[in-house]
């Protein structure tokens, strides 16, 4: 990235732009090399003037919210980082037919919409309680818990194309896999989600809310930086389950571990290095293959370059 456009990216974001930034400081696993740009957008006409200037300049660019989920190699990004931090309003309304829904932006925390809903008596979304992502990123990974998932409430998905133009995609338009959204254009960037609510009693829909909660606290290592689930679960049994039975559990390579609490959780246990993270993974996907027969695919997104 050249000295002139590097400049031309600071006109175009003001103070909210960083060069050359580590991007371990931002991912919830605590790893990853520098990008060479890290851009927050404050609004969707600054995104859309950043697509555009990307584009022009034929420069990779990866829309991130609350950095779980993903991998950063140790030689960092090669592009710039899209933050969408700034983006993340939300609201409750009722449309003509009398139907409820609730439209966030890409940059919305699901604990945000978990708790709006739940002030005004909605259910639909308490399966995303206690789940620490943004609502673009639970989109694009179709993150689910307790038998439900994203696809399930959204109604309408808001994208913007790599030139700027802004579509809205029903739900009948869009593709889903399990813990997959395909996105219908390269490059596109999700703005916000609108989901189907019902009208449910107040007090459990907070009672179910606590409850996943209460679960999700006993059985994660949330006192550990992780990525959340490594795995997606191989023909409906628990990733997890089969790395504690294999006796996984508490393996460790440099700075990340198994976590001896849940099979399914890598943990930085400090001064982690991506390279510790990618090579417990295929640590633990030959010992599946070699003992089950089984691929254990990942669920979390790798990006980056090695050093």
């Amino acid at each position: 990235m050249n000295e002139a456009l590097r400049e031309e990216l600071q006109r175009l974001m003001g103070g909210d732009i960083l060069f050359d930034e580590p991007l371990s400081r931002h991912t919830s696993m605590g790893v990853g090399g520098a990008a060479q740009a890290l851009a927050f957008p404050g609004n969707r006409e600054q995104l859309r003037d950043l697509l555009s200037l990307l584009g022009r300049q034929n420069i990779p660019y990866v829309p991130v919210g609350n950095w779980t989920n993903l991998i950063v190699r140790d030689g960092g990004f090669r592009g710039v980082i899209i933050g969408l931090k700034h983006l993340h309003d939300c609201k409750l309304f009722r449309d003509p037919a009398g139907e409820y829904f609730l439209q966030a932006d890409a940059g919305a925390s699901l604990s945000a919409l978990v708790n709006l809903s739940a002030a005004a008596g909605m259910t639909g979304l308490e399966f995303c309680a206690g789940i620490p992502g943004s609502v673009g990123g639970a989109v694009i990974m179709n993150a689910g818990a307790y038998g439900r998932e994203i696809k399930d409430a959204l109604a309408e998905l808001m994208l913007m194309d790599a030139r700027g133009k802004v579509r809205n995609w029903p739900h009948g338009q869009l593709q889903f896999e399990y813990r997959r959204f395909i996105l219908p254009e390269k490059g596109a960037v999700i703005l916000a989600a609108t989901f189907r609510l019902s009208r449910g009693d107040k007090e459990m829909v907070r009672e179910g809310i606590a409850a996943i909660r209460s679960m999700r606290k006993e059985k994660h290592p949330l006192e550990y930086r992780s990525a959340g689930s490594v795995f997606k679960n191989p023909q409906g049994q628990p990733a997890g389950k089969i790395i504690d039975e294999l006796g996984l559990k508490g393996l460790r390579i440099g700075g990340v571990k198994v976590s001896e609490k849940h099979g399914n959780f890598i943990v930085n246990t400090g001064e982690a290095k991506a390279r510790d993270v990618l090579d417990l993974i295929r640590n633990i996907q030959e010992k599946v293959l070699r003992e089950r027969g089984i691929h254990l695919e990942t669920e979390v997104i790798t990006i980056g370059e090695e050093l």
